[in-house]
């Protein structure tokens, strides 16, 4: 008797999972630079990723021009490792030379050696809403004015951010994430190890106090097997508001921000397409991105 395949949960990898449900570092660059271009008048050529991870955003900057250079800066070793052994090697030997891996605190700044080699980057991004980690206004605060201290003289700074009513609730979203086929993007070569099928993202807003503003979050992943992967991701943050961030950015010294907010697909979503814009919709729920002129 043959022995039963392992459950997909036991074999799929979370950061895998995470990068297919949760990121789209091709439309996420491609808003990014085009608005640099359109904001400057040229193309951008340092970029700096805070709260990296597995640094998958740093590695699709590298990709896009030859004279493309990114920083990545991240905490968490063994998730550097996890995109120094996953990511890396999907990366031609030249790009891996622009790509710079930092594993330290956003807070502090950079090597020395690291700005005198590299120069000061005219882009830092903070996305998937991780600087939402810092619960005090004041350690908001010190980060951004880090930040901006950091960019280069006409640098910009870009966030993104979500809000409306639904932001507010204790409550769990799920979305089917479809199989992976060979040669697209988070395909893995078949292994004892690897999971390119389709599963279920569970993202879940599982505490909110509205007296602090803490919201604690995590993300889950079902499988069609019947198997599950519980808790892959864990998030202690607290619910900011739009114009408090836009506050405290400009108490950092910030000159301009402005607000790129997502257009509606007529179904109750999101259509990819970000405007910039005075006024938002008070919907269930919004994502916009920031960007922040030094």
């Amino acid at each position: 008797m043959s022995n039963p395949s392992p459950k997909a949960a036991k074999i799929a990898d979370r950061h895998v999972l995470y990068q297919r449900a949760v990121q789209c570092v091709e439309a996420e660059i491609d808003f990014v630079d085009e608005t640099f271009t359109k904001l400057r008048k040229r193309k951008a050529r340092l970029l700096r990723e805070d709260f990296c991870g597995t640094f998958h955003t740093s590695c699709e900057w590298v990709r896009r021009r030859k004279s493309n250079i990114a920083i990545g800066i991240d905490l968490d070793g063994p998730t550097l490792d996890w995109g120094r052994a996953h990511n890396l090697p999907k990366l031609s030997k030249e790009q891996r030379t622009r790509l710079h891996i930092h594993q330290g605190n956003v807070l502090d700044p950079v090597p020395p050696s690291l700005t005198r080699a590299l120069g000061k980057p005219e882009i830092i991004l903070a996305m998937n809403f991780s600087f939402w980690c810092f619960k005090q206004r004041s350690t908001m605060l010190a980060y951004f004015k880090a930040a901006r201290a950091a960019l280069a003289e006409d640098g910009i700074m870009f966030l993104d951010f979500y809000g409306g009513s639904d932001a507010l609730r204790e409550t769990r979203e799920r979305r089917k994430v479809p199989r992976v086929r060979k040669g697209e993007e988070g395909y893995f070569p078949p292994g004892p190890t690897v999971y390119n099928g389709p599963y279920t993202y569970i993202w879940q807003q599982e505490k909110y106090n509205p007296i602090t503003g803490d919201l604690s979050c995590n993300i889950s992943f079902a499988f069609p097997d019947g198997s599950m992967m519980r808790r892959a991701f864990s998030y202690e943050w607290r619910l900011w508001l739009l114009s408090e961030m836009r506050d405290i950015l400009a108490e950092a010294g910030f000159a301009k921000t402005t607000i790129y907010w997502e257009g509606d697909d007529g179904k109750g979503g999101g259509d990819g397409n970000f405007i910039a814009t005075g006024q938002g919709d008070a919907g269930l729920s919004n994502i916009c991105y920031i960007a922040a002129n030094k």
